[in-house]
């Protein structure tokens, strides 16, 4: 089996089930999709053709195993249909299900607690990210590594002398000739360096 696929393997998947799934996810997979998670189903009798829900970046995919497994059924929900998902844990595993905002209700039972459990995180930190984008932008900032100072190019810098050339002159000169008509205080132009900046 591919590397990348080993690591849904940690709670309690079954193998040859993630094998299947994976190997017909491939192609299904848009651009740009990732795989974030894969729960499958374990019913308390043996599970020949068991379901899955497979979470990934872009959306939420329903596999069920047809024909004694030589075929599958692919239902697929985009995050922006979703409109809240629950885990309900029972003593033997969980379920997990969804509805969209179109009133669908989904759900798939006898999923290990802690893929249950998962599947939920990953769910909700998907619809997180969807109802605040500037939040997800904000950590993808922190994560992003910072610039080394021997990197950083240094440029001339051109020493002022005359700081009435760089100031605005709309609105600062209207407003020194009104202070020093009344006050008697200098022009702008007309202050020294250690004036300006003292």
């Amino acid at each position: 089996m591919k590397e990348q696929f080993k690591k849904f393997l940690n709670e309690e998947q079954d193998p040859k089930a993630i094998e299947k799934i994976t190997s017909k996810l491939n192609d299904l997979l848009m651009k740009n999709e990732e795989i974030g998670y894969i729960a499958v189903q374990k019913k308390p009798a043996i599970t020949v053709f068991p379901d899955s829900i497979v979470m990934t970046n872009k959306r939420i995919i329903i596999c069920k195993p047809k024909n004694l497994g030589l075929s599958m059924d692919f239902t697929d929900y985009s995050w922006d249909e979703i409109e809240g998902t629950f885990v309900k844990e029972n003593i033997l595993g969980s379920e997990f299900s969804f509805s969209t905002k179109t009133d669908i209700q989904v759900s798939i039972d006898y999923i290990p607690k802690i893929q249950a459990r998962k599947i939920f995180t990953y769910a909700k930190e998907q619809l997180d990210i969807l109802k605040n984008p500037g939040a997800s932008n904000a950590t993808m900032m922190e994560e992003m590594p910072t610039v080394s100072a021997d990197l950083v190019e240094e440029m001339e810098t051109e020493v002022v002398t005359n700081f009435a050339e760089i100031m605005p002159s709309t609105s600062y000169s209207d407003h020194t000739a009104d202070n020093s008509a009344g006050s008697g205080e200098k022009r702008l132009s007309e202050l020294s360096q250690d004036e300006l900046f003292p």
